[in-house]
């Protein structure tokens, strides 16, 4: 995989662009471009990384991004079997930064059109009824002619604009690395562990991967990604066994196991460390309702 600056060319500056995508796995490595993405995921589930923000992702699984974040979406190791029968599917609009901006010339509007923008430099991930809303007028968008579909897309921005069912992703402090370099090497590190973190994650192996010594190594990757290694390595374990606990099948013991750890105290430590509550309380708060927010930032000084 190259990891690289996409271009989505050519679009008019005051263009939206809608694209639905449908493959046998999402293809995309860790990329950035200089448009905002909405995108809805319709079909299928892995890992999603956006900023210095990692997630499990599935079906209905809806997030805006700003500009220039790097971001990846990484489908299960199943996806790859060639008689698997599930495909990766989702529904992406692209737009300029400035689009909304430059519609009007009332300053009221476009100090809350950039107040919004400034949002999505986090990464936002949207649930509950404006999910739910949100769903159609993105699905609706993809009929329409060339006039109502600004409109529609100006409804369905009004929407996410106004509500507050939305969670940040990367962390405020996170400052995004520019290099296409860096961001290739950056990904190598990030398909690695996503394709091993159920077994075992090696420093020394995820180093020589980059021909670095270990102490390099980690501090390049927390240079550019403002957490450590190790972080990283749990945040990912811990994001699987949240999508695992939502199996009522399985018992903690079990969704410790297969998310790569090989104690229930160390499993309950980093879980309770990351999303703030322990594996049952996380189980239980699902299944009322009551508990929407995914993994939180770790910021470098973690």
């Amino acid at each position: 995989m190259k990891a690289k600056l996409i271009e989505i060319s050519p679009l008019p500056k005051k263009t939206i662009h809608i694209k639905h995508v449908d493959e046998a796995f999402f293809s995309n490595p860790l990329h950035f471009h200089e448009l905002c993405e909405l995108v809805l995921i319709e079909e299928s589930y892995g890992k999603r990384i956006v900023g210095n923000h990692i997630d499990s992702f599935s079906a209905g699984d809806m997030v805006l991004i700003g500009p220039n974040i790097p971001h990846i979406w990484h489908n299960d190791d199943a996806f790859l079997k060639p008689d698997y029968h599930e495909r990766a599917k989702a529904l992406v609009i692209y737009f300029p930064a400035d689009f909304l901006i430059q519609l009007t010339d009332d300053q009221s509007t476009i100090q809350a059109m950039q107040k919004f923008i400034d949002k999505t430099k986090d990464g936002l991930r949207f649930y509950g009824n404006t999910l739910k809303n949100a769903m159609t007028l993105m699905r609706d968008l993809v009929h329409k002619d060339s006039f109502s579909k600004i409109t529609g897309f100006l409804n369905l921005i009004a929407l996410l604009h106004q509500s507050t069912e939305y969670d940040h992703l990367s962390s405020g402090t996170y400052k995004p690395v520019y290099s296409e370099k860096d961001n290739k090497r950056i990904n190598i590190i990030y398909v690695y562990v996503m394709q091993n973190f159920r077994e075992t994650v090696s420093l020394q192996e995820a180093a020589s991967l980059l021909n670095m010594n270990s102490n390099a190594f980690c501090r390049f990757f927390k240079k550019h990604t403002q957490k450590s290694f190790s972080k990283f390595v749990n945040e990912t374990r811990i994001g699987h066994a949240c999508k695992l606990l939502e199996d009522k099948n399985l018992n903690i013991s079990e969704v410790c196991y297969a998310s790569g750890y090989q104690n229930l105290t160390n499993f309950n430590k980093f879980f309770k460390e990351i999303m703030n509550k322990n594996p049952r309380t996380y189980r239980k708060e699902m299944e009322v309702g009551r508990f929407s927010a995914p993994i939180k930032s770790i910021s470098s000084n973690d």
